[in-house]
């Protein structure tokens, strides 16, 4: 019997990063499609909030990916970046200007909120998608 590693195993920092960039690539894909075909079927409005909802899902992830670089980097012992605290802070703010960003969207937009919670559920759907895909090959 042969004991094969499994995939995880060997997952870099720079396979979790393509992980990641293929993950957002995939959060706008998957946002625009759909929202076109909103637009067509049932109007802006509901093609807007998706497309607010896949932007703030594809945004979520490249900050994942500022902060999983900052943990490596403390978690390999090396030298910390200088901008760890920005880092930190910038991620904070975000998360207050995505808040604010589904406020004014659901204020201004009044479309459907099943269309934006859709849009914001793409980067999940994209990231196990493609972690699988990874563990697959």
């Amino acid at each position: 019997m042969t004991e094969e590693t499994h995939p995880i195993v060997g997952l870099t920092d720079e396979d979790l990063a393509a992980l990641l960039k293929r993950a957002i690539r995939d959060t706008l894909i998957l946002g625009l499609i759909p929202a076109l075909v909103l637009l067509f079927a049932s109007g802006w409005r509901d093609a807007a909030m998706l497309a607010t909802g896949a932007v703030i899902s594809a945004a979520s992830v490249l900050e994942w990916q500022r902060l999983i670089r900052l943990i490596n980097a403390k978690m390999d012992k090396q030298k910390t970046p200088r901008s760890a605290l920005l880092v930190v802070v910038f991620f904070v703010l975000r998360l207050t200007v995505f808040a604010g960003a589904i406020y004014v969207s659901l204020k201004c937009f009044q479309g459907s909120v099943v269309a934006l919670l859709c849009g914001l559920c793409l980067a999940v759907l994209a990231t196990a998608f493609e972690a699988l895909r990874l563990l697959r090959d």
